[in-house]
């Protein structure tokens, strides 16, 4: 199904009937990656609505290079769109940074949270890291210089930098998105979300690590964290079953 939000045409799929849970995912993703949660949500008695952020699936592309308050704005628009106010929402990822952004603003939009492996605290710098990012900064520069350029390659090296998620993205628009979308930090919004949070986090992830998930779990007010012994960063398929359990026990209690 399509719906066109704020000039912007989003793909999204609905199964099930009942209270509505939305559906959002992480960065490269779409419905399809959450569709095990989706069949989960369905045979709990809700209805799965499940969204296609823009440039992701089958939605179209932002007009501009969006952030994350431009993400938040366009979920929000589509949430009321489908007049499904006042849902529960399972996020992975990147969703758990538009939901974070949407939840510490406007709780009512939302009833409980299921944070997986969500993104939204900037991860801790290394000495690696830094190294890294002033040495791609400098070849930036030197690379202006035709003569440098040519001798040390510096384009050709350039166009191979960066992480695979930057590098796997298909259109330069979507790169900036992705740029203006990991450097924006909502560790200070966290305090503000009043609203049951259930946190899933596989102990061995490396994209969103295990630290990120207690740190939520310190500031978040109402939320508890469920570890889940040697899964990485998609927790909810790796160990489904385990997933299933805890997300049946949380969405059955005082449910609509």
């Amino acid at each position: 199904m399509f719906v066109t939000v704020e000039g912007v045409s989003l793909h999204y799929t609905q199964q099930g009937e009942g209270a509505p849970v939305l559906i959002l995912h992480g960065w490269m993703a779409s419905v399809e990656a959450m569709q095990c949660i989706a069949n989960e949500v369905e045979r709990l008695g809700k209805r799965a609505i499940s969204l296609d952020f823009p440039g992701f699936g089958k939605s179209q592309e932002p007009p501009e290079v969006w952030g994350v308050p431009e993400y938040a704005k366009n979920t929000r628009a589509f949430i009321k769109a489908l007049n499904i106010e006042g849902c529960d929402v399972v996020c992975h990822s990147f969703g758990g940074r538009v939901t974070i952004a949407l939840a510490s603003e406007e709780p009512e939009l939302f009833n409980r949270l299921v944070l997986v492996d969500a993104a939204g605290i900037r991860p801790r710098r290394t000495l690696k890291w830094y190294l890294r990012t002033y040495t791609y900064k400098l070849g930036k520069l030197l690379s202006k210089v035709r003569w440098i350029d040519k001798l040390f390659h510096l384009s050709e090296r350039r166009k191979n930098a960066g992480s695979e998620d930057y590098k796997a993205l298909k259109s330069d628009l979507m790169r900036a998105v992705f740029v203006k979308v990991v450097n924006l930090d909502l560790k200070d919004r966290l305090k503000h979300i009043k609203n049951p949070t259930l946190l899933v986090w596989g102990t061995q992830d490396t994209s969103t690590p295990l630290y990120m998930g207690e740190m939520m779990e310190k500031l978040i007010p109402d939320a508890g964290l469920v570890r889940i012994e040697g899964a990485g960063h998609f927790s909810y398929a790796e160990r489904y079953p385990q997933f299933c359990a805890v997300l049946r026990v949380f969405l059955g209690q005082g449910g609509q």
